[in-house]
Order: C-alpha cells, then sequence, then structure tokens
C-alpha cells in the first residue's frame, strides 16, 4: 500500500561507487533535487559486503566522487609499494561514502536518501518499498531515472559458489577466511584442530590472488594452499597506473606503441609484458583472461610461491574426497576448507545507449567507472540534446579475454578524444582527481609531460589503426 508520495527531478537507483559519482557531478553543476534508493542500509554499495582486508586495486585518487579525495593523495612511505599512490582499506572506503551521503548530499537538502528499500515499476509510476517497515513512497520523476545498478558486480558474499557442494565439505566466501575464530560448519577437521590445515582458493581473480596474498602473509606456508585456477590472468602492473602524468602518458603511449608494432592479439601483449604494463603469474602459459586488475610486483612474488595449482577448468563439484572439474578430478586435500572466490564479478550486459528511456550508468573512457560515472553526471547538467550526450559518453564494456581488454581501449580511446575536444569537459577532466589521464595547467608547462605527450601523439594513430584490426572492431 502507497503511504506518501515523494517529488523529485532524478531517481537514481543504486547508491554504489558509480551512482554516487554520477549524483554528485550533477548537483554540482545543476540545480536540481536527487532521490537515491538502495536495498542496502547505507552508501557504497558492494564494498559493504566485500571480505574486510580487501584494499582499494588502484590508488585512492581514481575511486568516489569528483567533489571530495578519498584519502589525502599521498604516496606511501614505506613497504613493498613505497613511492605509489595510497590504497584505501574497506573501513576508509565504507566511512567516505557514508560521509558523503550524509554532509555532501542529505546535508544540502538537495538529495533523499532511500536505504534499505527496493525499487519497482508498475505502469509509470515509479515504487520504492522500504525493506524494515514494508512502507512503500510513490516517486514522481520530473527529469529522470538512472539505473546505477546496470553493472553493478556479483561478489562471493552474496552470490553461491557456482558448482554442487557436498554437504560434508565446507565451503566458505572468502571474506570468512579472515576470522576463523567460529567454527566452520560442518566440522570436519582433525581431532583437536582450531584451524583447517589446507586452504582450497577457487578462482582466477583479483579475490583469488587477494585471499592467497593475505593466507601467505599470515604464516600459511604456500605448500598448504591449492589454487584452483580455471583460467591464466592478464594483471596490469599497478606502478604503471598511478595519478601522475609522466606515468599516465608514458602507459598510454607505451600501449600504443605495443599494438603498432604487434603481429597479433597475443604478442601485443607480450610486448605490454616486456615495457612492464601487463604481469602474468606463470611465465610459460598464455593467458586467456584479460578482466586486468593491478596488481604489485610484490604480491606476484607471493603468488608464483604457490605450486600447487590446478588448471582443469572450472569446479563443477566438490566432495569429501576429490574436486571434480570440466577437465578431470583431483584429490581434495585432508583437513582443508574450500575458499569461495568464485563468482563472476564484473558484468558484461549489452552495450546500450546511456541516455534512452532511462539512464543507464557504464564505463566510457577504459576501466575506472567513477570518472566515466562523474563525466556523465557532468555532462547530464550541461548538456540539453540526447543525441550529443551520447556522442559525448559512447558506451564501453569491461573486459574479460585478451580482445575484450583491447576492444574497451580502443572504444575508451576514441570516447576520450570525442569529450576532450569540448574544452569545458577538458578543463573539468583536468581538473578532476578521478581522471586518471589528467593533465593540470601546471603540469602542462613542464618539459618532461610535452615529451611524453608528443610519443604519445606519435603512437597514438597507428596503435589505434592496429587495435582495430586485431580486435576486429573498427
Amino acid at each position: 500500500m502507497t503511504a506518501t508520495t515523494l517529488t523529485t527531478d532524478y531517481l537514481v537507483v543504486g547508491a554504489g561507487a558509480m551512482g554516487m559519482a554520477f549524483t554528485d557531478a550533477l548537483i554540482d553543476h545543476a540545480d536540481v533535487h536527487v532521490t537515491i534508493v538502495d536495498r542496502r542500509h547505507a552508501a557504497g554499495g558492494h564494498w559493504l559486503d566485500a571480505y574486510p582486508f580487501v584494499h582499494l586495486h588502484q590508488a585512492s585518487s581514481f575511486y568516489g566522487v569528483a567533489s571530495t579525495l578519498l584519502g589525502d593523495g599521498s604516496v606511501q612511505l614505506s613497504g613493498p609499494e613505497k613511492g605509489l599512490g595510497e590504497r584505501a582499506r574497506k573501513p576508509a572506503i565504507e566511512a567516505y561514502f557514508d560521509d558523503i551521503m550524509r554532509r555532501r548530499f542529505v546535508g544540502s537538502g538537495r538529495v533523499t536518501f532511500l536505504s534499505a528499500s527496493e525499487y519497482r515499476t508498475d505502469g509509470d509510476a515509479h515504487l520504492v518499498t522500504s525493506r524494515v517497515s514494508g512502507e512503500t513512497v510513490s516517486v514522481e520523476v520530473r527529469r529522470r531515472v538512472v539505473d546505477a545498478t546496470y553493472l553493478s558486480p556479483s561478489i562471493p558474499a552474496s552470490t553461491p559458489p557456482p558448482f554442487a557442494v557436498a554437504d560434508d565439505v565446507p565451503v566458505v566466501a572468502v571474506n570468512r577466511i579472515a576470522d576463523l575464530s567460529e567454527p566452520i560448519s560442518p566440522a570436519r577437521f582433525a581431532p583437536g584442530a582450531m584451524t583447517p590445515r589446507n586452504f582450497v582458493i577457487v578462482g582466477a581473480g583479483k579475490t583469488a590472488t587477494d585471499a592467497i596474498a593475505w593466507l601467505l602473509g599470515h604464516g600459511v606456508a604456500s605448500n598448504r594452499i591449492t589454487w584452483v585456477r580455471p583460467r591464466e590472468p592478464w594483471m596490469l602492473n599497478r606502478a604503471v597506473v598511478q595519478p601522475d602524468p609522466l606515468v599516465s602518458l608514458k602507459l598510454s603511449a607505451d600501449t600504443m606503441e605495443a599494438a603498432a608494432r604487434a603481429d597479433s592479439v597475443d604478442d601485443f601483449f607480450l610486448r605490454l609484458e616486456a615495457a612492464g604494463v601487463m604481469m602474468r603469474i606463470d611465465r610459460g602459459l598464455l593467458p586467456t583472461m584479460a578482466k586486468a586488475p593491478t596488481l604489485g610486483e610484490w604480491e606476484l612474488d607471493l603468488l608464483r610461491s604457490v605450486e600447487n595449482v590446478v588448471r582443469l577448468g572450472h569446479v563443477r563439484g566438490i566432495s569429501a574426497r576429490e574436486v571434480v572439474l570440466d577437465g578431470g578430478a583431483v584429490p581434495l586435500p585432508p583437513d582443508s576448507v574450500v575458499v569461495h572466490c568464485a563468482a563472476a564479478g564484473l558484468k558484461y550486459p549489452p552495450l546500450v545507449p546511456l541516455w534512452g528511456e532511462k539512464i543507464r550508468l557504464q564505463t566510457i573512457r577504459a576501466g575506472f567507472p567513477c570518472f566515466g560515472a562523474a563525466l556523465a553526471g557532468y555532462v547530464e547538467a550541461t548538456r540539453d540534446d540526447d543525441r550529443d550526450r551520447n556522442r559525448l559518453c559512447p558506451p564501453n564494456a569491461l573486459a574479460d579475454s585478451p580482445i575484450d581488454w583491447i576492444r574497451m581501449q580502443l572504444r575508451g580511446s576514441m570516447a576520450t578524444r570525442s569529450f576532450m575536444a569540448e574544452d569545458d569537459i577538458a578543463a573539468w577532466a583536468n581538473g578532476c582527481a578521478l581522471n586518471p589521464a589528467r593533465i593540470g595547467p601546471d603540469a602542462r608547462e613542464d618539459p618532461a609531460v610535452a615529451s611524453a605527450s608528443a610519443r604519445l601523439a606519435e603512437w597514438a594513430g597507428p596503435g589505434l589503426l592496429r587495435m582495430g584490426e586485431l580486435s576486429a572492431l573498427p
């Protein structure tokens, strides 16, 4: 039963990073009211469900909203990533989004947040039902509905394992390994054992690599870890993805030169590896997976210490005696806990125009979803024609395979050329910390930056042309 009616200019569905970044840029550049609805109790999206030891995979300054820096923009002063941009941990990320929502958004009087609520439509009506009280609010939207959930990831904490599990096999989401003080059910470890003797990590993505690095960092010997790795992944060297114009320009130029010189898709990635851009765990195998999260070289060394690697495809089922995979079966080590890191993660829905019957937020340049969402918010606020908006912000897809990664780079490069040709957008983007390619006014006077820009200009045309040939994308 509908209790009240609420009127707003924009209804944003999803208070994750992209919904927050879009709203922030929109209210910064337009006098509008926004209502945000999310099924979770607070802002932050999947970070509220993430494993407790997670860090951002990139520098903090690339994440969050355009108006407010996440962290202080400092570099790490010690440790294996000395000199690289700080990377926020889960508690800091949660606190950041909570502060943005309460202080900047709701505190301004221009944003209403309907938390712990479900959104649905009934004909032309927009209905929001509280998961706590059961009361329903009808929302009258004067301008737009914004779908900020189109790319919402699937994570182990909220996704069951994608394989069959026997009743007597202890399988836990990655979140649980940080607290094994509570009994794991079913209890099938050796009598008197307080913790598992062995860990079986299922998954080939960043969640699995984080889990392994955490276990090794907490004294678990590498021979107690079995890594079920369905595919070999390419990963970006974190050192080349930094909030520094010289680093950014070199990364772009190295990528374009590698593409221009490449004989094949695999040759392209091998050239990127030689340039220090890409990394792989096993140098004897060519990866077929290229979601390309960032990874530190120190993490790579840890991962390479795990020698019990199962490469028989995806897991189909696990019994008390064995792990059954696409390509066969292997024994389950005694007293093992199976760590589920095999959620789909990134989403790959069809590419659709951002502006249609609603606004569907998607990435625009290669990766960096917060910047893309903020850009869409700025363009929504400053442009009046949807055709122009879609021209400036064409949708891009996240990568899964090496060809996907090339297509993502090509689409992103062409989109960047389009929106950076607009004087106001270029000025905004070069002042936006979320933009990994930003070059501030002071940096443009630096001779080293000018030289790096010239090198990028030299290779950009040939590189983009070759990417189109390699990926069959014009």
